[in-house]
């Protein structure tokens, strides 16, 4: 199954807005000025293989909930780190509430949960929020080392 869904994307660099598809090979850039975009997705128990397991480059998944201050409060510092490595990596936000599968599969026991996925394997896990600064220094430590992905 292809999910041809997408978003809409305003370019940090020029303000263009973009449409970027929620599964793709390589890193999604500007039509305009050519320079990455944060890749930021909504993804669910029936497209995460697609989304997530297939992507080519790692990608920073936050396992959350609607009623979770915490969840609300990490939201906008892992877009933050989501813009601040674009092109290096994508976001996937997953509502546990409503995807249990993933919720069961990943054993959440907390939320936020944070995963970092490199081609489909976990390579870090967190429980908790944290500040912008400290989740980009274990995003970059944990792809660290990564063969880089091919631009498509």
């Amino acid at each position: 199954m292809s999910t041809m869904r997408a978003t809409t994307v305003r370019c940090p660099h020029c303000g263009r807005t973009n449409r970027v598809p929620s599964a793709a090979e390589g890193s999604p850039r500007c039509g305009n000025c050519k320079q990455p975009l944060p890749w930021t997705v909504d993804v669910g128990d029936d497209d995460f293989s697609e989304v997530v397991e297939k992507s080519t480059v790692p990608v920073v998944v936050d396992l959350w909930a609607t009623w979770c201050g915490p969840c609300r409060m990490v939201s906008p510092a892992l877009e933050k780190v989501a813009t601040d490595l674009a092109g290096r990596i994508k976001l996937a936000k997953v509502d546990v509430d409503s995807n249990p599968r993933l919720a069961r599969r990943f054993e959440v026991q907390a939320v936020p949960t944070l995963l970092v996925l490199d081609h489909g394997k976990t390579v870090a896990r967190q429980a908790g929020a944290a500040p912008a600064p400290a989740l980009r220094q274990w995003v970059e430590q944990s792809i660290t080392g990564r063969a880089p992905a091919r631009e498509g």
